[in-house]
This record gives C-alpha cells, sequence and structure tokens, in this order.
C-alpha cells in the first residue's frame, strides 16, 4: 500500500497562493487516481479535487473550481495542488487519498470511501 505524506501548507492572507504537495512511496502510486480532500472545522472531510492516473482527466469541486489546480508527476510520485485566490472559508486540514478503485482508468471519482493511503494532512489557514 502506497504510504502519503502532504505537505505545503501554511498562514496565508486571503487572495494569495499555496501551493501543497503529496509524495508516494511504496505501492505503484503512478497507477492510481489521486483525490486531494479538506476537512473544515467542525465539519466532515469533503472532495477538492481528483486526478486520473495519467493526469489526462481532473475533477473539481464547485467550491474550488478556477481557483485550484491540480496536477501530477508520476516521475516524482507526486501530486500537487496550486490554490489561488484563498478564501478564509478555504481554511482547513488538507489530505491526499489514493483511489483504490481506479487503478488506469479515466474518470475521477468524488466518493470519499473509495479512497485509502490517507495522508497526515497538512493544515492551510486563510485569514482576512
Amino acid at each position: 500500500q502506497v504510504q502519503l505524506v502532504e505537505s505545503g501548507g501554511g498562514l496565508v492572507q486571503a487572495g494569495d497562493s499555496l501551493r501543497l504537495s503529496c509524495a508516494g512511496s511504496g505501492g505503484t502510486f503512478s497507477s492510481y487516481n489521486m483525490g486531494w480532500f479538506r476537512q473544515l472545522p467542525g465539519k466532515e472531510r469533503e472532495f477538492v479535487a481528483g486526478i486520473n492516473w495519467n493526469g489526462g482527466s481532473t475533477y473539481y469541486a464547485d467550491s474550488v473550481k478556477g481557483r485550484f489546480t491540480i496536477s501530477r508527476d508520476n516521475a516524482k510520485n507526486t501530486v500537487y495542488l496550486q490554490m489561488n485566490s484563498l478564501k478564509p472559508e478555504d481554511t482547513a486540514v488538507y489530505y491526499c487519498a489514493r483511489d483504490r478503485f481506479g487503478r488506469m482508468t479515466w474518470v475521477v471519482v468524488a466518493t470519499e470511501q473509495r479512497y485509502d493511503s490517507w495522508g497526515q494532512g497538512t493544515q492551510v489557514t486563510v485569514s482576512s
């Protein structure tokens, strides 16, 4: 099973940008669709963005569409989340995970129950 480690979080002001990274080790990282999720204070974890195994297909939550971009570099076993025009409501712990049913598939699925190998998360705080 792949192990995932997120990094890149921090404290920023509204309108700023951050790039999160998710580094994978072990397992077959490059064959699987990957996703970013976030958990806002006091709320359930929610899907943010997903990318298919070769980077050819992406899917975004409406709340981040047009502001966030997910990408991956399979040679580096890393998935990225570029976050622009950050808002205070983006404040959350951000997690990456593997879609264990999404091996070499085109369609990205947002259903959290499909995902495993969760990282420890990285905190993003956006001040107004």
